[in-house]
């Protein structure tokens, strides 16, 4: 999902509540706080030596001793409308980091609209090799023949 069509659901649904659903079915508690929205640039390059770009939405989750938090969707809304100089586009894909111990990155697959809540269904980063045709992955099993 990218940061406009997240930002259509949220003002199509401005008192929705909102929740976030971990891969392992778990969710964040309701009392979360967004507290970064930010434009992540990567450059780098590739096993194949191939150099590459890619950018994301980034939305820092955090939850404090403030139980009776609760973010709702138009107010979310209102934040990535502030944070559209930095973003630049709607085209970018939304990522979500939270952890209580360590940080951790997830990907926004979608968005289950509920008769009271917004459902975020977050699902974990995959690595991947973006050079099999250079470095032969479909040829062999093991990664020390790769690159």
């Amino acid at each position: 999902m990218n940061v406009q069509e997240l930002q259509g659901l949220l003002e199509k649904h401005t008192e929705s509540s909102l929740r976030l659903q971990l891969p392992t079915g778990e969710f964040i508690p309701d009392h979360f706080h967004v507290t970064e929205v930010g434009r992540v640039d990567k450059t780098f390059i590739d096993c194949g030596g191939t150099r590459r770009q890619t950018a994301s939405c980034l939305l820092q989750t955090w939850t404090a001793n403030d139980l009776d938090h609760r973010l709702e969707s138009g107010k979310l809304a209102k934040i990535l409308d502030l944070a559209k100089p930095v973003l630049g586009t709607g085209e970018l894909p939304i990522e979500i980091e939270y952890g209580p111990q360590i940080a951790a990155q997830y990907v926004l697959s979608n968005v289950e609209v509920g008769p009271s809540a917004l459902t975020f269904v977050l699902v974990g980063k995959q690595t991947d090799c973006l050079a099999k045709d250079k470095c032969g992955v479909g040829e062999c099993s093991t990664p020390s023949c790769c690159c």
